[in-house]
């Protein structure tokens, strides 16, 4: 489904309370296949591609990433949802925070996962050579230099054949058109820096790390999670900044123990 204005490819999975899942700066609705099946027995499920992501509209060079909290709200507007819980992975929890905080009426429980408040000189570096990889319009360049990190040592050892798999379908699949969307994402965080707003954030909220993170690392969610009144912190052993993906069970039971 299509919503014209703004420009928003989104999809309805499931029945029963409402929950928006959030992309990470690199996914799409395609993305989120397994946890959909995993969760449409109890939950309204929302997916959605941002702008610049996946089948939703292009966007201009320039924007800040809050412009994706009010695209969400027009979203939940059309679809007539006046409070939902939110989960949001990465990119999608920056998007989720500054949503709960512009529009708290609207959140029930907020999860955030392997995200950050800001953006330190570690994740702003880490962007930059994203972008740099991204400018050279090469899928299989763009894995090799860019998704190592995202994985951690034991999924990459392990699933090696399903990743090699994934950098041909980089290859043939992210056009020009998607680096300069992904270009665009990845330069709209740059000052992101929450840190002194996140205590007003008023929903009951889950932070779920993953031991082997180095994007947004444990200690920086353990310190979040202290800065906003009645949260609560998992840490995921033996995953890395993909645990979405490395820990698909763990991560939809801890979804499912959340929000009850």
């Amino acid at each position: 489904m299509f919503l014209e204005s703004p420009g928003i490819y989104y999809e309805i999975h499931g029945r029963g309370e409402p929950l928006v899942l959030l992309n990470g700066i690199m996914m799409n609705t395609m993305s989120w296949e397994e946890h959909i099946a995993k969760l449409r027995d109890r939950y309204h499920l929302i997916i959605y591609d941002m702008r610049d992501q996946g089948q939703s509209s292009r966007l201009k060079e320039g924007y800040d990433v809050a412009i994706h909290a009010d695209d969400l709200k027009r979203l939940l507007v059309h679809l007539n949802v006046e409070r939902t819980n939110l989960f949001g992975l990465s990119y999608g929890g920056q998007v989720a925070m500054i949503f709960a905080l512009k529009y708290p009426e609207m959140v029930d429980k907020l999860i955030l996962s392997n995200t950050l408040a800001h953006v330190d000189q570690f994740l702003l570096s880490l962007g930059q050579m994203w972008i740099t990889a991204a400018k050279l319009h090469d899928g299989e360049a763009f894995f090799d230099l860019a998704l190592i990190p995202i994985y951690s040592p034991a999924f990459y050892n392990s699933h090696f054949d399903w990743l090699m798999n994934r950098r041909k379908l980089f290859k043939e699949l992210l056009t020009r058109e998607w680096f300069e969307g992904f270009i665009r994402l990845a330069s709209s965080n740059r000052d992101f820096d929450i840190r002194n707003e996140i205590s007003r954030i008023k929903s009951e909220t889950l932070l779920i790390a993953a031991q082997e993170d180095m994007i947004t690392p444990f200690p920086h969610m353990l310190e979040m999670s202290k800065r906003i009144d009645n949260a609560h912190i998992v840490c995921i052993p033996e995953a890395g900044h993909a645990a979405i993906l490395e820990k698909v069970g763990t991560m939809c039971m801890l979804i499912r123990g959340f929000l009850g």
